[in-house]
Order: structure tokens, then sequence, then C-alpha cells
């Protein structure tokens, strides 16, 4: 046992190599920072020669080397793997040597489950404050199945937040200091921005799609069986890199709706194949090829999607392409494992057979409706198990990532990034963890609401998707008025805290949101059935309550498109 500190002082330093990356400087000065909030002690940052006899806490590869470990013992941790050891009366944390990320890991790693440090979201966190500091011996290593983690949220998005969470995706804010992150060129949906049609359709109408025996470009996708489409785009995706030295991942992927080709070319190729998959990665191949010697470090990335979801037949992805598989037709209600997402098990399975880098686009919010009860809380866990259990290297968590206030946002956000750097931790126990940090005495309360908003779901028994209204069959009048009586006690229970009483309102919104929606309906069956009525008593107030809630938290949306925002509510509601 090292005893690092008490009654605000402490016998360690620090240690930091003489040239240590931006990374370990910012872990540094983290745990410095942090140790002393924790304890009241300073911790000095020096460098190794200079700690004399002191005990140390080693960051980084070579003040770990210079506190004892063995280099071989860093062998294998890659970009984002840690390790946290005890050498004697020294304590090391740090990545592999030249990792952009594993040394901030193992240094916020080491602050979760040794000293209880926790990161809810951007703006709240939990720094225990402890009078003596003590830790058992270590001796730890983890490397992450996944190489890509991202979730997907709006809050999600801060650099701080994310590094701590240990979420490496394309969308995340993290600078150098904090480790980078994968970087994308053109995230996704790419044929149009690489071949636009108001450029190029007028002399090369032959470059798009063939519906219907005529070439288009509304709504439509590229002639992938073209040869001189192939060298313009691959020429193209050349310019984009050289434009993007920091791209890792460059997208070469279908629009965002259905159209391919069907001219006798790609049919051909498509009937060979088995489905459309079979010219789309024929094309992305010959892309990955052309461009593997001049940008080695960069993967081609395109999608499994809608239309090309089936895997193919004969073709295979290069090592150098990354397949996204995207679950946007699945039944969230239900985890992938349950028969209602039969087909797309079988294209997890058959791609899995057939591809080195396979990722997951999953959807994990009701876009239609962001602020409205989505019970997918207990089958994340599942999904991300079942995803690793089948060889995916890299998982994209698509979230509301256009606005704060969705509903359980904080929640989910938190959930999925413990889940993508270690999915086979309890995903209930990590929801009942967020809820007693997240939202302290009222947890049980919030805890009653969504198991009743899951067990409804569960008795409708019908699939629930990610466009789901607010007509959804699970949301019975009497689920509203039974989460009415959940939510006000957990307000109640968090009376004096302006804080807390703050997240409470928040998480009531979803409720109110449907019911605001459903006025009608649901405040008869209250009248009808003896229900207490929580909302306030006309239209109006209440409106006038959930927009007072909206504008501190400083929402803008309540859907992914269109200006659904508290006007629109207002509208809908009172007809405004």
């Amino acid at each position: 046992m090292l005893l690092l500190a008490d009654a605000a002082a402490t016998e360690y330093v620090i240690t930091l190599a003489r040239e240590a990356s931006a990374p370990e400087n910012h872990a540094a000065a983290e745990l410095s920072r942090l140790l002393g909030e924790i304890s009241g002690a300073e911790f000095t940052i020096t460098l190794p020669e200079d700690a004399g006899d002191a005990p140390r806490i080693a960051v980084g590869p070579e003040a770990a080397a210079e506190a004892g470990v063995a280099p071989q013992a860093l062998e294998g941790l890659g970009d984002d793997g840690i390790l946290m050891r005890v050498v004697g009366s020294n304590l090391a944390l740090t990545g592999g040597d030249g990792a952009p990320r594993g040394t901030l890991y193992a240094v916020y790693t080491f602050l979760e489950e040794h000293l209880d440090c926790r990161w809810w979201s951007s703006k709240v966190r939990h720094i225990p404050k402890r009078v003596r500091v003590e830790i058992d011996d270590i001796d730890e290593r983890f490397v992450p199945i996944l190489e890509y983690r991202e979730s997907f949220w709006y809050d999600a998005f801060d650099g701080d937040w994310a590094v701590r969470n240990k979420s490496n995706g394309n969308s995340v804010r993290t600078d150098e200091a904090r480790g980078g992150h994968h970087t994308y060129k053109g995230f996704v949906h790419t044929f149009f921005p690489l071949v636009p049609p108001a450029e190029h359709f007028d002399a090369h109408p032959e470059w798009y799609s063939e519906i219907e025996g005529e070439r288009k470009h509304d709504r439509a996708q590229l002639c992938l069986t073209n040869a001189e489409l192939l060298a313009f785009t691959i020429g193209k995706v050349e310019e984009w890199l050289r434009e993007s030295p920091e791209a890792t991942i460059i997208s070469v992927s279908q629009n965002d709706w259905h159209g391919a080709c069907t001219c006798e070319n790609c049919a051909a190729v498509d009937e060979e194949e088995g489905g459309h998959a079979g010219t789309m990665l024929r094309f992305v191949n010959a892309v990955a090829e052309a461009i593997e010697d001049e940008f080695p470090h960069v993967a081609v990335s395109t999608l499994a999607y809608q239309y090309t979801r089936k895997p193919p037949k004969l073709v295979k992805p290069r090592d150098n392409v990354i397949v996204r598989l995207c679950s946007i037709e699945c039944n969230f209600a239900e985890p992938l494992t349950h028969d209602s997402n039969r087909t797309f098990r079988d294209d997890i399975v058959g791609w899995s057979k057939i591809c080195d880098r396979l990722y997951i686009w999953d959807y994990t919010t009701d876009f239609r409706h962001y602020v409205q009860p989505h019970p997918n809380y207990y089958v994340l866990g599942d999904n991300i198990r079942f995803f690793v259990e089948h060889g995916v290297k890299g998982i994209f968590e698509q979230g509301a990532y256009q606005s704060y206030g969705s509903e359980m946002a904080e929640m989910r956000a938190w959930v999925l990034a413990k889940l993508l750097w270690d999915p086979y931790q309890d995903d209930h126990a990590l929801i009942q963890e967020f809820l007693g940090g997240y939202f302290g005495r009222a947890a049980g309360h919030i805890d009653a609401h969504l198991r009743s908003v899951h067990a409804s779901a569960k008795e409708v028994g019908k699939p629930i998707g990610c466009f789901a209204g607010q007509d959804a069959e699970f949301l019975t009048p009497d689920l509203l008025l039974e989460s009415m009586r959940n939510l006000e006690a957990a307000a109640q229970a968090v009376v004096g805290s302006e804080e807390l009483s703050a997240r409470v309102a928040v998480a009531t919104l979803p409720v109110w949101y449907v019911s605001l929606l459903r006025w009608d309906e649901v405040r008869a069956r209250a009248d009808e059935t003896g229900q207490a009525w929580l909302m306030p008593d006309d239209k109006a107030a209440a409106i006038d309550a959930f927009e007072e809630i909206w504008t501190a938290k400083e929402m803008t949306l309540l859907a992914e498109w269109g200006e659904r925002n508290i006007a629109w509510l207002r509208s809908e509601v009172l007809g405004e």
C-alpha cells in the first residue's frame, strides 16, 4: 500500500521526462491539480533525474522506465492502451511509447478506479475530498477492444469530457494536448461532395445513376462501374487528403437516400454479388488500392447502409478499407440478439466473416423527438457486447447531437463511453451509478420512471425505431401519469438544492413534452381514473414552464430536422 498524501502533505513528486509530449505534459498537470484538489497537498512536477530519493508518480513511458518499469511491459499497448503499476514505493501511469492518448487514459483511469473521480457531464463532476490518500498495490494493464469509440451526443463533444471518458472519435474537441482523435475527411455521404452534380452532370451524365433507363442525379447515386468516374474520384480523394494531412480516414460513401445505379454493368455486378454492396465495395476497394502508397496511414471508409447493408457474395474489403454497418432499421426496444432484429444480426455475421475493420453506426435516440422517452436504456450494453463479439473495431453511437436537453442525454453519453472503453462492464450498474452521481437523492425516483417506460415498451411488445412518434403505443396515458408521479417525487427529494432541482426539471421534460402534444387525451385519462395531474392546469402555463426549463438548459432543438424548437412546440400545443 502506498500513502500518497496525509493531512494536506505529501512526500511524492510527479515525474515527467524532459522531452515529454504535449499529452504527457497535460496528463501530469491534470494529475497534479486533481490530486491537490482531493488531498489539499501540493504535488510538484519534476524531471526524473531531479526527483532524488523522493517516491514518485511517474507519468509517461520515459518516466515510467526511470521508476522501474521494464520497456517490454509497454509493448502492444497501441495508441490507447494503459499501464498502471506500483514498483516499490513508486507508481507508474503510462501508455505505450509514442502513443497519443495512452498516458492520458492511464491517469484518468487511475483517478476514476482508485480515487473515485467521475466526470458525469461537461458541467457535472465528482472529485472526492480525502484526508489520507492511500492506494493498494496496482499492476493493471488494459488495451481497449475498440480502436474507434464515439459517444456522439452534444455534451460529449467537449474535449475535457471526451478525453476523461476516453472517447476518441472524429467529432470530439480534443486538441493535441488532449491526445487528438481519429479524424475523418468527409465524415459520411460523400458521393456528391466528391462529384458534385452541379459541376459534372451536364458534361458527364454517365457518371450518375441510371434509373428506369434515364441518367439522374436527383435522389440518385453514382455509376460505380464507370472507369472514368473511378479515375476522377481517385484524383479527388487524393486532393482532399493532400489538403487535410491530419486525416486518418476518408469517407467514400453513398448519399443519404436510395437511388442506386441500375445500368447494365452495375446490374451485372449486383447480380453476381447478390446485392448493391458488391458494386459499392469494388469501387471503394479500387480507390483504396490507388491511394495506399501515398497515404499508407489512411483508411477508406464506406457504408453498409440501407440498400448496401447485405454483405456481398464474392468481393472482400481490402485491409485499408473500413465498412460501417448501420443499424437504422432495427428495433431499439430489444437487444440486437432479439428475433425482431434477425436480419441485422444476419448481416453483421456476414460482414464479420469478410471484413477486418468493421465499424458500426448505431442509433441511440429518437430523431423525430429528441426529448421524448426512448426506452433503449437497458439494451445499450447488450448491443455493444454483441458488436465486439462479432469482430467490430469501431463504434459510432449517434445520439441527439445538436442540442442540450434531450432525453437522459448525459446518462446515455456517459454510459456509452464507459461501455465503448470496456464493453464487459455491468451496464445496469453503470446506469445506477450515474443516476446516483448526477441526481443525488432523486436517483431512485428517476430510476423508477425509467423502469416504468421500459416496462411499458416490453408489455406492448411492438418494435421501436429511431423515428418513433409521440403516439407510439408504449406511451400510454397511464404511463405518462405514473411517470409524472415518479418525477414529482424526484423533484420533492431534492428541494433545497438548486443544481439537483434543475437536473430533475430537465429529466421531467420528456413526459411533459408528450403530455403537451397529447394534452386532451392524457388529461381526460387523469380525470377518468382519479390520477393526480402534476403539470400546470392549463396548456399556456404548462408551455411557459417548459420554456423556462428549455431556456435555462440552453436547449435549441427538439428533433434532428426542421424548425422543431420551442416556437414549434408552442404552435403545436396552443395553435399560436
